[in-house]
């Protein structure tokens, strides 16, 4: 008999997968977030490990009505290509009012389009509680959060009151009125991302790969997201370049630049 030995993306992988089916067995009436990036459809290859091959809870895309293109085409052909129960969420009220990139600025546009038509979605459907696909390393506010995290009823996250979690001892224990957000990945690195798409062979969006020297490495509403200079066409290259890089995952994203603390602000609220 020859031991198994696991590897690095092994044991993240056994981590995910246990904290999908923790949860799973936790709460009632659970869905996940799909945002159509990397992470988030990582998250989502890991929930259909998690359950053999389906995923038994539904998934919600926010819709800002202001992604690229390409991440709509990416999201309805792999939410036919592996069945799933995609749910969409917008506010339709900010819709009417015609608020967009020129009357507005990229806070209130994020509260606006994604923390309120979220809250607006879940006050209809009532989840108890939501995966996400966070990681920790990839902006200040998120290195705050916990893998289950409490929100108050009006989903918002009163991030100096979290509760402890020590040796993988996670606190599934809540009030009746708390919402709970579950992060799967939130161990993860941008790094682990990919060398576990590359691994798993994941479907990952064009946007992601260089095209005329720039590429995408965070992406979020088309009129406030920037690519970075970049020659890399493959995983590989991806790879290699994010060993070398010292600049910041989201650098390209505008919001993230239009205040002091403009993300931990919106998370409190109940963004995403």
């Amino acid at each position: 008999m020859h031991e198994y030995q696991m590897d690095h993306l092994d044991e993240l992988e056994a981590q995910s997968i246990y904290i999908f089916r923790e949860a799973y067995n936790a709460f009632p009436d659970l869905a996940m977030l799909w945002s159509i990036g990397k992470d988030s459809t990582a998250a989502l290859w890991l929930a259909r490990k998690a359950f053999l091959g389906r995923v038994p809870f539904p998934l919600i895309h926010i819709d800002t009505t202001f992604k690229f293109p390409e991440m709509y085409e990416f999201r309805d052909h792999w939410a036919r290509e592996w069945g799933l129960d995609l749910r969409l969420g917008r506010n339709e009220e900010a819709v009417a009012r015609g608020i967009n990139y020129e009357n507005s600025d990229a806070f209130t546009i994020a509260h606006e389009m994604k923390t309120v038509a979220l809250q607006q979605f879940l006050a209809v459907h009532e989840f108890k509680g939501l995966f996400l696909g966070i990681r920790r390393d990839e902006e200040g506010s998120r290195a705050k959060e916990r893998v289950f995290s409490p929100r108050d009823k009006n989903f918002e996250w009163h991030y100096k009151d979290q509760p402890p979690e020590l040796w993988d001892q996670f606190n599934t224990d809540f009030g009746e009125d708390t919402h709970v957000r579950v992060h799967p990945i939130l161990h993860w690195t941008e790094l682990d991302i990919w060398e576990y798409i590359r691994r798993e062979g994941i479907p990952t969006c064009s946007l992601y790969f260089a095209r005329d020297g720039k590429r995408y490495r965070s992406l979020g509403d088309q009129p406030v997201t920037q690519p970075i200079e970049s020659e890399a066409t493959t995983i590989d290259q991806i790879i290699a370049e994010l060993r070398d890089t010292k600049t910041p995952e989201r650098a390209g994203r505008t919001m993230d630049q239009s205040r002091a603390y403009a993300m931990q602000k919106l998370r409190a609220m109940g963004y995403m």
